[in-house]
């Protein structure tokens, strides 16, 4: 195992806050296996490289040699994480919870070290409890404690309704630290009080509080927002690799060193001097963002799948060849018009989700037919164009009609 100060600076790499520090260095001294807690509620099937970042930390404490335990909030996510919201979240039912789990853990996976990680549910533990240890959990908060959260006190102030269950969120994630005996919990910038709520709840049950350490929020490839779905500025973990890799490519240069810190599985060292050298202008932007791109391609699809990827990049956008299509079969049904409407088409060739996202993609100008774009509002064609086409929708998707 490395020196205390040696970890501490793999640690550190990246993170927005940890509270206190001191308590961690005084951990670290101690030479022993540390319990790194990471809390999460499914509430969504699929990841992207934004949810990923604290999973990278915890793959980091892993090789150190510490001992990681990812909660499924299996329990509180009947409950719906107030953290951020100006409203109440709607609770989620214990078979989304489990549905979505399945999966969640699945692509965690990719990122944790499956032998050296302990997945457990905190519906185990909360709930069985009955009413006296609810009522003995709740008593050692105050509702003054509580309404130091920002969100929660921003919605008191501007009248906006407070479910009386919502108080219950950061009491249930602080018995989980108790429970597993953490000594560092991980979260996102915006957990920062649940995480002290848990270091509260386990000095006040007679433990050694847990370290607070938070990671940034990911911008998304627009280089403006947070990596988000409903932004469409994300980077799946279930992508293609191809569009894994294209998409990294698109992210603007001054994001390139933040993607090393938060998603690569670049040691930190190496990562310090990619930074500098980009600080400096002796670093190729270009070739770092290739080699980025090739290394998360790798991560998250295996050995190898960032060269195959870079290579069919090249050949769209260098070479401007067609993308691979796969063959699809699609049964061509005349309308009244004796024209073929389009955007279920695209759907049955899986080019898009649904008839709506098929129009917008046609008006948006991003649908070719034999590489000759379809004009916008352009859903009905005739038959001819159709028949054994190459659709196209965008740079990277495409299809074969046979």
């Amino acid at each position: 195992m490395l020196s205390a100060e040696e970890q501490l600076k793999v640690i550190e790499s990246g993170t927005m806050q940890i509270v206190p520090l001191a308590g961690l260095k005084k951990k670290l001294a101690e030479g022993r296996p540390l319990t790194i807690k990471l809390g999460v509620d499914p509430t969504s099937p699929d990841l992207h490289l934004g949810h990923a970042v604290p999973l990278r930390k915890m793959r980091q404490f892993q090789d150190l040699g510490h001992n990681v335990v990812l909660i499924i909030g299996s329990g509180t996510a009947l409950i719906g994480d107030p953290s951020g919201r100006d409203s109440t979240r709607p609770p989620l039912t214990e078979e989304q919870v489990e549905a979505n789990a399945a999966t969640y853990v699945e692509q965690a996976m990719k990122v944790l070290d499956p032998e050296r990680t302990r997945v457990v549910f905190n519906g185990e533990w909360l709930k069985p409890l009955d009413l006296a240890r609810m009522l003995g959990l709740m008593g050692k908060f105050t509702v003054a404690r509580i309404l130091e959260r920002e969100d929660f006190s921003n919605r008191y102030k501007n009248q906006q309704p407070i479910a009386l269950h919502e108080f219950l969120y950061p009491v249930l994630q602080a018995y989980d630290s108790v429970v597993v005996e953490a000594d560092v919990e991980m979260g996102g910038n915006d957990q920062i009080f649940n995480l002290l709520a848990g270091r509260d709840l386990m000095e006040k049950s007679g433990m050694e509080p847990q370290v607070a350490l938070t990671m940034p929020l990911l911008v998304g490839t627009d280089g403006a927002k947070k990596m988000s779905k409903s932004y469409g500025n994300y980077v799946g973990l279930t992508d293609d690799a191809a569009d894994m890799y294209g998409k990294l490519m698109s992210i603007p240069d001054e994001l390139i060193a933040t993607y090393y810190r938060l998603a690569s599985t670049l040691p930190v060292d190496e990562v310090d001097a990619i930074e500098a050298g980009l600080s400096d202008g002796t670093a190729d932007p270009y070739r770092l963002k290739r080699e980025l791109a090739a290394n998360i391609c790798d991560l998250y699809h295996g050995e190898g799948a960032g060269e195959k990827a870079a290579a069919a990049f090249d050949a769209l956008f260098k070479e401007h060849k067609r993308p691979d299509a796969p063959e699809v079969a699609v049964e061509l049904v005349p309308n009244d018009e004796g024209c073929i409407y389009l955007p279920p088409v695209l759907v049955a060739c899986g080019l898009a989700k649904s008839a709506g996202e098929a129009r917008r993609l046609i008006d948006g100008g991003a649908v070719r037919l034999n590489d000759e774009p379809v004009a916008p509002k352009d859903y009905n064609v005739d038959p001819a164009r159709v028949a054994g086409a190459f659709v196209q929708v965008g740079k990277r998707h495409a299809a074969q009609l046979v």
